[in-house]
C-alpha cells in the first residue's frame, strides 16, 4: 500500500520583493526555476547547455576517452545517449562512444524493442546477458526492497564490462532530481550528509563513473522525451514498489517545487557550496579555532 504524503501549503503571503532580492537584500543562491521550452530546438539547446557546463565542472570528458553510456530503455538513459552523442559531434576533441545494456532477465522485458533501437542509434553497442533478476529475488528478505542489491550487482557487472570494453568512463542517466532525493534519503534516513556525485572514481581506480545530466531538472527530460521516438520501457521489477522511500522523496521535492520555484536549483547549488564551520562534523571543522577574518553578519547561518 502506497503511503502519501501530507500536502504542503501554500506559503504565507509576504510583502513583495523586487526581482533577484531576498528578505535580507542579498541576491538569492540560485536563480528561479528555469521555464521549459515549447520548442524542442529551444528545449533541446537548454539541455546540452546544461549537460556542456556539468561536463566542465567536473572534467567528466576527455581526448581519447571511450564513454560507456549505459542504456536501461528508460527516458533518462536514451537522453543520456543523445545529448553525449550530440556533444561527440560538437566537442574540440575526439571521444568514443558505446551503448551498453545489461540485459537481467526480468521477465516481459521487451530485449528487442531496444536492441532495435540501439542498431540504428548511431554508435557501437553491446547487450550483456546477466540474469540478476532471479539473483535478487532469492536473496531478498521480506519487507525489504529489491534496489540495494540489484544495484550492486548491476554496477559490478557494467564495471567488468568497461574494463573488457576498454571504456575509461562509465556514464549514467541520473539528472538533479535523482541527486537531490538521494540527499535526501541519506540526509533523513542515513544520518549523513551525502548524494550522487557528478563524477566518482572507484574504490580500485579503476573505473571513472560520470553523471553528465546532473545539473538537469528532470521535468525538462520528461518534456524533451515527449518530442522524441524513444521506445521506452518502464522498469517491472521496481514498477512494484511504489512506496519506496526513494518514491516519497522524489513526491515531496515535487511538492516543494511546485510551491517554492526556486528552492531545487537552490538545493542543488548548495551541494556546491559547503561551509563545515556552520555544520557539526568535527572531523571537516576545529571548532575551538578562533577566526579574526569574518564580518560579524556573517557569523550566523540564515533563518
Amino acid at each position: 500500500m502506497t503511503t502519501s504524503l501530507p500536502v504542503i501549503p501554500s506559503a504565507p503571503t509576504a510583502p513583495k520583493l523586487a526581482l533577484g532580492q531576498l528578505e535580507s537584500g542579498a541576491a538569492p543562491a540560485a536563480p528561479l526555476r528555469m521555464k521549459i521550452p515549447d520548442d524542442p530546438a529551444k528545449l533541446e539547446k537548454r539541455i546540452a547547455y546544461l549537460v556542456t557546463k556539468a561536463t566542465h565542472d567536473y572534467d567528466m570528458l576527455e581526448e581519447g576517452d571511450k564513454v560507456m553510456v549505459c542504456m536501461s530503455g528508460g527516458k533518462d538513459s536514451y537522453a543520456l545517449l543523445h545529448f553525449l552523442q550530440r556533444a561527440q559531434r560538437r566537442a574540440p576533441f575526439n571521444f568514443e562512444i558505446v551503448a551498453v545494456h545489461l540485459d537481467q532477465g526480468h521477465p516481459g522485458f521487451p530485449l528487442d524493442t531496444l536492441e532495435n533501437y540501439l542498431k540504428n542509434c548511431g554508435s557501437p553497442y553491446e547487450i550483456i546477458h546477466e540474469h540478476t533478476y532471479d539473483v535478487v529475488l532469492s536473496k531478498l528478505e521480506p519487507g525489504k526492497t529489491t534496489c540495494s542489491l540489484c544495484s550492486r550487482l548491476r554496477r559490478g557487472i557494467l564495471y567488468s564490462a568497461a574494463k573488457r570494453l576498454g571504456c575509461t568512463k562509465v556514464a549514467l542517466g541520473h539528472h538533479r532530481d535523482d541527486i537531490l532525493a538521494t540527499f535526501m534519503l541519506n540526509f533523513f534516513f542515513c544520518g549523513q550528509l551525502k548524494a550522487m556525485p557528478a563524477k566518482l572514481m572507484s574504490d580500485d581506480g579503476a573505473n571513472v563513473l560520470i553523471r553528465p545530466l546532473s545539473y538537469v531538472p528532470e521535468k525538462m527530460i520528461i518534456a524533451y522525451a515527449g518530442h522524441q521516438p524513444w521506445p521506452l520501457i518502464p522498469c517491472s521489477l521496481c514498477s512494484r514498489q511504489e512506496d519506496l522511500k526513494r518514491a516519497q522523496m522524489e513526491q515531496l521535492l515535487g511538492q516543494i517545487d511546485d510551491v517554492y520555484p526556486g528552492a531545487l536549483p537552490s538545493a542543488l547549488n548548495a551541494m556546491k557550496n559547503l561551509h563545515p564551520r556552520f555544520l557539526l562534523d568535527r572531523k571537516q571543522f576545529d571548532f575551538n579555532t578562533r577566526l579574526t577574518d569574518t564580518a560579524d553578519d556573517q557569523l550566523d547561518a540564515f533563518s
